[in-house]
């Protein structure tokens, strides 16, 4: 490939993952706002929990409406429709009157984080050259974790500006006004990058699709690419639904629920969302705890830029192999520490080793295979499925930790540590589940995906 067409792939993915970004920027920006939010509108305990998980509900709603938009639409499109919802959202929460106008904004970023979760990727995955698709899927999931990391620090330096009185009245405001500055440059971007040329095809827009071919790829593999889509779409007619009573599918959609499933019943949330408490709770002070919890966010940098440096040399299974078992060892041996109660000071490297295994493997990793493994005819829909559950565990597991670390009879014989062993059991499950049902994708165009699942 030449180097103009390799700027200009990741042009058109760096603009795309902006998407990801957005997913983490309106993730984590409420964790540095949810204390002065709370005071402002003088919340219950149960209102402070909505005010946090009504997103995930918008979140929900935005995977269940992706395929209809990124069929229809187009991909192109359907981020377009995102950018406007993160748009919307982040002028909408910054200026409420009531609490219930705050939830209602806040859904509608959600539904933007669910419909960017599934078209993004996929829009990547459909742009990407074979050789490379992994590492520039990988680059979505960097992006989330960006946005969480950058979104740290922007809710730190907005708290910095002002007293106490200031940020209760003014300050939270501006940690979610923060959100319009990338949700425009998102806008921007995504009107410079070109549609999905598979989408294209399968609209019969075939010299549109040419262009863009020719735009990505050198002369002596546009031909070859055109030929192995249009051949792949011709055996491929049936419509979606209707394709996913086909035994192969209903194969490949099964993975796909497998890996989302799996991605979140890892516990990562539970760890990103409650790390301070869980830290509080082992005896570290606030700031310690804000510290020890920074700490993780950089480790999962480091090990995402690792994961897409590695994902096209060493394969998605190998990558999948080392994270199972890195967080199962991780979260058992916290486990045991907590229940004997030795030195809690040696939870925190182990907690590293848990996100350090995650961030090189379920996290970016997943989101590659989601995006790949599916055929061109069912793609948007069973992608669509498969986020939809995995926001649906996402749900669940954050839902449901604070029960299992403070209900009483759980503690009563598990002394605390009953959520890291359930968490690194199921990562050992993750394992098996990968070796029996997960096939290697390494190097094969999306048009060979279908020969994995005769």
């Amino acid at each position: 490939m030449k180097s103009t067409h390799s700027t200009k792939i990741r042009f058109i993915t760096l603009s795309a993952a902006l998407g990801g970004l957005l997913f983490g920027y309106d993730t984590a920006v409420i964790s540095g706002a949810i204390g002065d939010l709370t005071r402002y509108f003088t919340l219950t305990p149960m209102e402070t929990g909505w005010a946090i998980s009504s997103a995930l509900l918008g979140c929900l709603l935005g995977a269940l409406i992706s395929n209809f938009c990124s069929s229809r639409w187009g991909r192109k499109k359907a981020m377009i429709l995102a950018a406007l919802l993160f748009i919307v959202n982040s002028i909408g929460t910054a200026i409420p009157d009531t609490f219930t106008e705050f939830i209602i904004y806040r859904i509608i970023g959600g539904i933007g984080v669910g419909l960017a979760s599934m078209v993004v990727p996929m829009y990547i995955a459909e742009i990407a050259p074979a050789q490379r698709r992994g590492a520039l899927v990988g680059h979505y999931q960097l992006a989330i974790v960006i946005g969480i990391v950058l979104v740290y620090f922007v809710n730190y330096g907005i708290a910095l500006q002002g007293n106490a009185q200031w940020n209760l009245t003014v300050g939270w405001r501006w940690m979610f006004g923060s959100e319009l500055i990338p949700s425009v440059l998102f806008f921007i971007f995504i009107f410079f990058i070109p549609e999905s040329p598979r989408w294209l095809f399968m609209q019969g827009k075939a010299q549109s699709a040419m262009t863009v071919l020719h735009a990505i790829n050198s002369e002596q593999d546009v031909q070859k690419e055109r030929e192995d889509i249009e051949k792949s779409l011709q055996s491929e007619r049936p419509q979606a639904w209707k394709s996913l009573r086909n035994p192969k599918y209903k194969k490949a959609l099964g993975v796909g629920i497998g890996l989302s499933l799996l991605q979140q019943l890892t516990g990562i949330n539970a760890i990103l969302y409650y790390a301070p408490e869980i830290f509080k709770s082992l005896g570290s002070a606030t700031d310690a705890s804000l510290l020890e919890t920074s700490t993780l966010g950089v480790i999962n940098l480091f090990f995402t830029l690792l994961a897409i440096r590695w994902v096209d040399r060493k394969g998605r299974k190998p990558l999948l192999y080392l994270g199972s078992i890195g967080m199962a060892l991780a979260l058992l041996t916290v486990g045991l520490f907590i229940y004997f109660e030795w030195e809690k000071t040696f939870v925190l490297p182990f907690l590293l080793l848990f996100m350090a295994s995650f961030s090189i493997s379920w996290g970016p990793i997943v989101w590659v295979l989601l995006a790949e493994i599916f055929p061109n005819s069912i793609r948007s829909l069973a992608l669509a499925i498969s986020v939809f559950i995995q926001w649906i565990a996402n749900f669940l597991v954050t839902q449901f930790f604070p029960f299992m670390v403070e209900n009483v009879w759980i503690d009563r014989y598990f002394n605390g540590a009953f959520p890291f062993y359930f968490f690194g059991l199921l990562c050992l499950l993750s394992f098996f589940f990968v070796w029996k049902k997960v096939p290697e994708t390494k190097h094969l165009t999306l048009e060979e995906m279908n020969a994995l699942w005769n």
